[in-house]
Order: structure tokens, then C-alpha cells, then sequence
């Protein structure tokens, strides 16, 4: 491909994008993080400040150009454009057609979505250059530099390669799905955890709180699949539970009523104040 410049584009400045933006601005390249909402750029900006606090004396970094604005000028500078917006599939595809269309053909688009593949996203969506899609799906940069990098039957053979080249050279630790898979491949394997997790509690086997003591026991982890499910959300959690279900018929409905029960009830984890625990 073409390289048409050394700058990235994320859209959506919420916690993922900004944790983007920090680690693809790391090399001093340019960065652009684009919102809609001025107050999520003001958000975005005070937890870039504190990422950049953390950072080593001598990692420089680049300027990260915030705005509301001019997503014209960012990806017509840029090489890579990763939507980082919410978890809604209706806007994830009408975002994919506008970058389509306002993008050069070279310019790769990304999504950073944590459960639909790439291939649903784009599916019949008519689009002038359907072959530099992909997925890369971040976790909890830099903390966690994991990136799962997936493509479809579609995708330019030349462009897993760069991106695996690119990830690493700017923090990342890349692994690319080689498949069509809902869920990459941790998610899968995080997947049968939580449901199983959820069915034990909606069968009235234990607590939340017995649950996370054995499995910190056991695996010797820090933190519990009940306490790991209230940081997410469990209104996110249904979400992709109600996602997998779609997908997969068989699964049991006991995890889905449960989160209803609670999602019902506000308890929504760590941002509510309660979930499985209560939080300050």
C-alpha cells in the first residue's frame, strides 16, 4: 500500500480512544482524536494528562490534536482511522460508511469494537474500497497491551502484516485471529468464564463473593470474574451476552435473566455504585 502519512486517526475519545491515542502517539507521530461532543474532548484531554504523568522521562510523545470539528483534515493525514465509539452496531456501520467515503482508498479503517466482527459490521454496506477493513481490538492500554488484530476473506494481504509491525513498534502486544471469530480469541475464552460464572449465580450455588475467593485461589489472579464483570458494566455485559445468543444457538438464558434482574434494578457495577458488590 501507499503510505499517505504517519498520522492515526481515532474517533470516539471516551476511555478506549483516549488510551488509544496515548500509546499510537508514544513514537511522536502524529495523533488526531476526534469527538463530536466537546465535553468528551475536555475528558479526554485531563485523562491524557494523566497517562502522560505516568510515562517514562524519556518517552517524548507526540502532540494529540483533539477535535470536534475537522475529521476531514485528521484522516485526510492519516494513514490508520480506528473508531473507538460505543458498542451499538447500527452506529458502528454508519460510521464505517462515512469513513468509506471520506477516506483515500490506501487509508486502513479499523474498529475497535470488543464482540462484532469486522465482516458484520461492513456486511451490505456499499462501499468504494471493502478491502482495508479490519479489526483491532484493544483491552486496557497500556496497562494491558494486548491487541487482537482480525481481518476478513476481503482484507489486503499486505495489511495484518503492517499492522503487527506498527502495534509493536508503538507498545503493543499484537496477536492476530486468523479466522472469522465473534469474540477474537480472549473474549471467547472470557466468554465461557463469565456465563458459567453467571449461570452459577442464578442457580443460587454461591455469592459473587465466594465465586471470586475461589477463582483468586485457584488461578492466583488479582481480581475476580465478578468484580472484572462490574468494572465492564453489566449492562455492557448483557449487551454482549444478548450478542452471543444471536450468534450461538444454546446458550443457557439464566445469565441473560440475571443481568435483566440487576440491569432492571440500576445496579450496573462499578459506575452505579453497585453491581455484585457495592463501590464508594
Amino acid at each position: 500500500m501507499t503510505r499517505l502519512s504517519n498520522a492515526v486517526t481515532l474517533i470516539g475519545a471516551g476511555t478506549q480512544g483516549s488510551r488509544l491515542a496515548y500509546m499510537w502517539s508514544r513514537l511522536g507521530k502524529p495523533v488526531y482524536l476526534v469527538d463530536r461532543t466537546q465535553n468528551q474532548l475536555t475528558q479526554a484531554s485531563a485523562a491524557l494528562q494523566n497517562l502522560r504523568a505516568k510515562k517514562p522521562p524519556s518517552e517524548e510523545g507526540s502532540v494529540i490534536k483533539l477535535t470536534a470539528d475537522d475529521m476531514d483534515k485528521a484522516l485526510r493525514n492519516s494513514w490508520l482511522a480506528i473508531e473507538c465509539i460505543p458498542e451499538n452496531i447500527g452506529c458502528k456501520r454508519d460510521l464505517m460508511k462515512e469513513l468509506d467515503s471520506r477516506t483515500d482508498p490506501d487509508t486502513i479503517i479499523a474498529s475497535n469494537s470488543s464482540s462484532y466482527p469486522i465482516s458484520e459490521v461492513c456486511k451490505g454496506l456499499c462501499l468504494k474500497a471493502n478491502d482495508r477493513f479490519v479489526n483491532m481490538h484493544a483491552f486496557w492500554p497500556p496497562e494491558t497491551q494486548v491487541i487482537e488484530i482480525m481481518g476478513t476473506s476481503k482484507t489486503r494481504a499486505d495489511i495484518i502484516p503492517l499492522l503487527i509491525k506498527e502495534t509493536q513498534e508503538h507498545g503493543f502486544m499484537p496477536f492476530h485471529v486468523r479466522k472469522h471469530s465473534t469474540g477474537y480469541m480472549f473474549n471467547r475464552i472470557w466468554a465461557a468464564i463469565k456465563r458459567e460464572t453467571l449461570q452459577v449465580l442464578e442457580e443460587g450455588i454461591a455469592t459473587p463473593k465466594e465465586i471470586d475467593q475461589i477463582y483468586k485461589a485457584v488461578l492466583k489472579t488479582p481480581i475476580g470474574p465478578c468484580e472484572q464483570m462490574d468494572i465492564a458494566g453489566l449492562d455492557v455485559i448483557l449487551a454482549i451476552e444478548k450478542h452471543y445468543a444471536q450468534e450461538r444457538a444454546g446458550l443457557p438464558n439464566g445469565p441473560q435473566r440475571l443481568l435483566q434482574e440487576m440491569v432492571g434494578q440500576g445496579n450496573l457495577g462499578v459506575k452505579s455504585g453497585s453491581g455484585f458488590f457495592k463501590y464508594p
